[in-house]
């Protein structure tokens, strides 16, 4: 918005009450107004906005004479890092943001654009929902914003922030988006208010504990960036669609990189002796990728799993990793849905994938079992088995049971997998495998503890390594740690140009 622009809102104020004009109430919240955020995202003097003079068609309430150009919502194209991109930005200080019919045919109106141009769109939410005073008019604007988010998934990437309220039917289209990144104290999601949770449940939450963004990147995993203020968040929009392509027959854009000594001798000494000892696995990350180019997903939510972007040589890569930090780096129904969901999104837009590995198993317990174990850890079973992308897997420790089979092994159908030589690749570790396979013995022997402890060593010497594996072919290649990342580069580039044929189908069912 220009200086002028500004000063115009100013000099109207008095049409709100208080002297006081929308824009400096939006800046008082600490928040931007909806052509800063969009100036601020595009590249200098690249936006083109369209249907700046649109207005609402509603007589009724009184709102023939409350009528505003643009109806709430700024939407255009233009450049994000020199490439084209689409943007609606929805206006809290018109009518509060909230949905009409002329306001979603002008988002819909770029959502088409964006797909038949097949380039990124990003949506700025900022909105109290459906403008009630349309009643079913609003209601099926949504369903048409929601319609063409479905018809682009997976085609090109959608991203939103959430900068403001977003509450009732204004949450799903969010959420049929690729990511979402929330704001900080300005902004909340949920489908049913704090007064209406109060009235059928008698449960008393604030707006931004019902659904604030440190409610949903810790609880429920429905955002998966947050951001301390809009400056913030709109440089995490910029830097998460650096790792994406423009559309799903298109690659990343690979940076410029110079080959050199790619040997990283401080993998030697991360994972500990100890095989119960955690490690931080974001250590090997980082001395795998190129240098600061790994951004976090999801970093608060379901922390026993590690999914992100880096890159490696230059090339944009998705990264899966078992954490042993937390709970051991076992798998359970949210670290299964939060890896599904990234492996899959990969996989729409040719991103590879590097899976690291260090795994005990499934978490046991009833709470698992009854909420669905079973078919959340298919889901991320299925989402590997179907990608296409070129897929690398290195084991740095522990591979246990069904939950080997899970972490892209090479019998889903993994390209490259790698093991470190302390790895151990077995149905379950040893103690409890001694204690079923040597039972007899043990409970015969003169000292049950002492003959348990020599079992359990000579299970450990026959599976406590991967070479049993590498003899099979399940492993391609046993490596030192500090080779790792040399051995990745040349295997990324040899799968550059991997194609695979699929079955013909309409689609796959995945165990939603």
């Amino acid at each position: 918005m220009t200086n002028q622009e500004i000063l115009n809102e100013k000099l109207n104020a008095s049409r709100l009450g208080g002297g006081q004009s929308r824009i400096d109430r939006q800046h008082e919240k600490g928040k931007l107004t909806a052509h800063e955020r969009v100036h601020l995202l595009m590249d200098d003097g690249s936006f083109e906005e369209i249907g700046a003079l649109v207005t609402h068609r509603t007589s009724d309430f009184g709102m023939a004479d409350q009528v505003f150009p643009g109806d709430g919502v700024v939407t255009g194209y233009g450049t994000v890092d020199g490439r084209l991109v689409y943007v609606f930005a929805q206006d809290f200080t018109v009518f509060g943001g909230s949905l009409s019919e002329t306001h979603a045919e002008k988002i819909c109106k770029v959502m088409d654009m964006a797909l038949k141009v097949g380039a990124p769109l990003i949506g700025l939410n900022d909105s109290g929902g459906a403008r009630i005073q349309e009643g079913v008019r609003s209601l099926g604007g949504y369903a048409d914003i929601f319609y063409r988010n479905v018809q682009a998934s997976g085609v090109i990437p959608q991203l939103s922030a959430i900068m403001g309220p977003c509450a009732g039917g204004a949450v799903y289209s969010p959420a049929l988006t690729d990511f979402t990144i929330m704001v900080e104290d300005t902004s909340y999601m949920f489908v049913t208010g704090p007064n209406v949770v109060k009235t059928v449940t008698n449960e008393t939450v604030t707006s931004e504990e019902l659904g604030g963004a440190s409610a949903h990147s810790t609880k429920s995993g429905v955002t998966h960036l947050t951001a301390a203020n809009d400056v913030i968040c709109i440089q995490k929009l910029k830097r998460l669609l650096s790792y994406l392509p423009q559309n799903c027959e298109e690659t990343p854009a690979a940076l410029p990189y110079q080959l050199g000594e790619e040997v990283r001798e401080q993998l030697e000494s991360v994972v500990p002796a100890s095989a119960n000892q955690p490690y931080d696995m974001r250590d090997v990350i980082a001395g795998v990728i190129d240098e600061s180019s790994f951004l976090e997903i999801q970093p608060d939510y379901a922390d026993n799993i590690v999914v992100g972007f880096a890159r490696i040589a230059g090339r944009s890569i998705g990264i899966v990793a078992n954490q042993p930090m937390s709970l051991a780096g076992v798998l359970d129904v949210n670290s299964s849905k939060k890896a599904a969901r990234f492996t899959r999104t990969c996989d729409c837009f040719n991103v590879p994938l590097l899976v690291l590995v260090d795994v005990p198993g499934f978490l046991p317990g009833t709470d698992q079992e009854w909420n669905g174990i079973i078919t959340n850890g298919a889901k991320l079973l299925y989402a590997l088995s179907e990608a296409t992308v070129p897929r690398v897997t290195v084991i740095t420790r522990k591979a246990y049971g069904g939950a080997y089979d899970v972490m892209n092994s090479k019998h889903i159908g993994a390209d490259m997998n790698f093991a470190w030589p302390g790895a151990e690749i077995a149905v379950m570790g040893a103690k409890g495998a001694s204690e079923i396979i040597f039972r007899n013995e043990i409970k015969k022997a003169a000292d049950p503890a002492a003959k348990l402890a020599e079992k359990e060593r000579e299970y450990a010497d026959t599976f406590a390594n991967p070479y049993r594996a590498a003899q099979r072919g399940f492993v391609d290649e046993v490596i030192y740690p500090k080779d790792t990342r040399r051995k990745l580069i040349r295997a990324f580039a040899m799968l550059e140009n991997k194609v695979v044929d699929r079955p013909r189908r309409k689609h796959g069912n995945v165990p939603l």
